[in-house]
């Protein structure tokens, strides 16, 4: 049907992507168009090359693993159902009251749209009834492949409109000659089974009982039917015109009348022409010249010979001036196109081309500097051409207003990425339940925390390093050191607090607690001095060393400050943990005894240092963390490691109590964004 009509336009893919979208879902449509190598989004007035649309019918049985000719049927259904959504139902449903009269009129329906659609590159169909019901449709197009949607559509047509199921089976496909630059002629054998409602329709073919009842329901209707004809058509069967024994208008009154007709025959000869028509080819005043010198036939696509003609009589034919033949007034001008119907008359043995000038807009009408008035007043074709004026601007509107909408799509889309990126950076200062509050203008209440492990680190003899280096080395030095750490904040799921500097703290069970805080920062210390090991430094070129100290405890913790908000840890805890970092040895770390007792039974390998004198804190008991018993280095880091039975890559992970690696709503790997008070 008119599918191929729009093929260039944008209605098309959009069909071809609703129907993918809603049978498959938006990932296959996203999958399938990227294979094509599309855009996500098409303008319906749109034009587009014929090539996106075949690019995504190909890619799309590739995606869906189905052959070309299902899909096409498939999508010729959907195309019938998204027209008549898309406001096309009545004009489809008014176009004949059966089948044949249906497929006989699409090409008039072709011929209507095109003066909305120019760009259009129609199909023809040529329908043929056979003496046992049966229907041969000829359908020519220049889009090789896609005759299997015309079963699609027509079949979905015939269902809807008529209550008929048809099957229409392929039995001839040629390369026609006979209609030039058309690449395919396909005939199909078109036949048809009245259905009539039966509550088990879907069992018919398996229900005798259902078989019974639907017949009799079928000879009840047709009963029907044929009563409803004997009121209805009783005048129309008894009808028979009168023709008067000679024609009641002169020559001159019909030329007048009819100012746009010609008359030839067999041999193409010009018998009578109308007077608009020899006004604009005034070689058509010479009766008897060869009507094909003038004109050439634009549609359909056939031989200008009576035969051609004929068999094609019952589609509109299209006319258009030979530029060569037209007067010099005319050479700077566009052709005059003509349109109309053809009627054979058998006992003078001439045709009878009754037409109208094809103009689709004012535009055109000035072009050509013809007028309203030289149309016939009985001729609609001066009501289409002011009619069709208003169509095309309200379609130009439409057309801009799709435009905005297409870029206020793209533009609301690269809103949504730069929000993203902007809560990315958000959800990096702040821990996220605490910048969704402050987001929705809620104030944040501090919250105690009654049991948190606090770690800080540093490395070992930096002001030596500063004092002997450029600035920049000191800054790509912790910049490799600090993606190394932050990286394991997200394996081992804690809160990155604070750097300063060298210094760099995490928290476990802060801001959202946790049994497990203890074993987690465990697990990342650990990490740390491995990973320490592959940073430089810039003096020596040897690794560097880095101090760590943990400490449990309880903390206060809330946010401070509106312009810059800081998520602030309090207590005691924070400054032992401080201590236990500055009291440490390289490339040791150092526990306290609360952190001591929260590990010592979870599989942690860890010596005692004794007592030590700590600043401002007086004697402690600490401790030295030496390894995790049950996990590996690879473990600990959180390197991706193959999977033997599947050959991908893969984070290892472990049970509470060696290392957990899941990452959970602590939303660690934070950039610097938090204050910390040491009390």
């Amino acid at each position: 049907m008119f599918a191929y009509l729009l093929l260039q336009y944008g209605f098309i893919n959009t069909c071809l992507k609703s129907l993918v979208v809603e049978k498959y879902g938006e990932e296959t449509w996203e999958k399938l168009r990227l294979q094509a190598g599309v855009q996500d989004s098409f303008l319906t007035f749109e034009v587009y090359k014929d090539e996106i649309t075949m690019q995504l019918v190909d890619k799309a049985c590739k995606v869906l693993g189905v052959p070309a000719d299902i899909v096409l049927r498939e999508f010729g259904k959907y195309f019938f159902e998204f027209c008549k959504r898309s406001g096309y139902d009545h004009m489809l449903r008014t176009l004949g009251g059966n089948l044949y009269e249906f497929i006989e009129n699409l090409d008039a329906l072709h011929s209507y749209l095109s003066l909305s659609y120019q760009e259009m590159n129609a199909p023809s169909f040529r329908v043929e009834k056979n003496e046992d019901g049966s229907m041969h449709l000829h359908y020519y197009s220049d889009r090789r492949g896609l005759c299997h949607i015309v079963p699609g559509i027509i079949g979905a047509a015939a269902l809807d409109f008529f209550n008929i199921e048809i099957s229409m089976k392929i039995v001839n496909q040629t390369e026609e000659e006979e209609r030039t630059g058309k690449k395919e002629h396909i005939v199909f054998l078109v036949t048809q089974n009245p259905l009539f409602p039966c509550k088990e329709r879907k069992e018919f073919s398996s229900s005798s009982q259902c078989l019974v009842d639907s017949e009799k329901q079928i000879e009840n209707q047709l009963n029907k039917e044929n009563a409803i004809g004997d009121r209805g058509n009783s005048l129309l069967r008894g009808f028979d015109p009168v023709y008067p024994k000679s024609l009641w208008i002169d020559t001159k009154t019909f030329c007048n009348g009819l100012p746009f007709h010609m008359v030839f025959d067999k041999e193409l000869k010009v018998k009578q022409a109308g007077v608009s028509i020899q006004k604009i080819v005034p070689g058509l005043q010479t009766m008897g010249i060869s009507l094909d010198q003038y004109f050439r036939i634009v549609h359909p696509e056939v031989p200008f010979t009576i035969s051609s003609i004929q068999k094609f009589i019952n589609s509109q034919f299209v006319f258009q001036t030979r530029r060569e033949m037209m007067p010099e007034s005319w050479k700077e001008r566009p052709m005059l196109e003509l349109r109309g119907q053809m009627m054979w008359m058998e006992p003078l043995q001439c045709m009878l081309y009754l037409c109208s000038p094809l103009l689709r807009s004012l535009h055109e009408l000035e072009e050509r500097q013809m007028h309203i008035a030289d149309i016939a007043p009985h001729d609609v074709t001066r009501d289409l051409i002011l009619l069709n004026q208003q169509r095309l601007a309200e379609m130009e509107l439409s057309s801009q207003l799709e435009r905005k909408k297409e870029e206020l799509r793209i533009l609301s889309k690269h809103l949504e990425e730069e929000k993203k990126k902007t809560e990315a950076l958000l959800y990096a200062m702040l821990p996220q339940h605490v910048a969704n509050q402050l987001k929705e203008g809620k104030r944040v209440e501090a919250g105690e925390f009654k049991e948190c492990t606090i770690l800080f680190s540093d490395v070992v003899t930096f002001t030596s390093i500063c004092a002997q280096c450029e600035p920049i080395q000191i800054v790509l030095m912790l910049n490799s050191m600090y993606l190394r750490f932050d990286r394991l904040t997200t394996v081992h799921d804690v809160y990155k607090v604070e750097t300063i500097g060298d210094a760099y703290m995490v928290v476990g069970g802060v801001p959202v607690p946790v049994p497990t805080h203890a074993e987690r920062v465990a697990n990342f210390a650990l990490g740390m001095i491995m990973a320490a090991k592959g940073v430089q430094n810039p003096v020596s070129g040897n690794p560097i060393q880095i101090r760590v100290g943990i400490h449990t405890g309880p903390v206060l913790a809330g946010v401070v400050g509106e312009k810059m908000p800081r998520y602030c840890l309090f207590g005691d805890t924070v400054n032992i943990a401080s201590r236990m970092e500055s009291h440490g040895v390289p490339s040791k770390i150092h526990l306290s005894s609360s952190a001591y007792q929260c590990l010592k039974y979870k599989n942690f390998e860890i010596t005692e240092r004794g007592e030590i004198e700590v600043k401002g804190k007086g004697k402690m008991h600490t401790y030295f963390l030496i390894r995790n018993k049950s996990a590996t280095e690879n473990e600990i880091m959180g390197r991706p490691m193959k999977d033997l039975d599947s050959g991908h890559e893969s984070v290892q992970s472990f049970p509470e109590g060696k290392t957990e690696t899941i990452p959970s709503s602590h939303q660690p790997g934070r950039v610097n964004s938090t204050h910390i008070f040491l009390l």
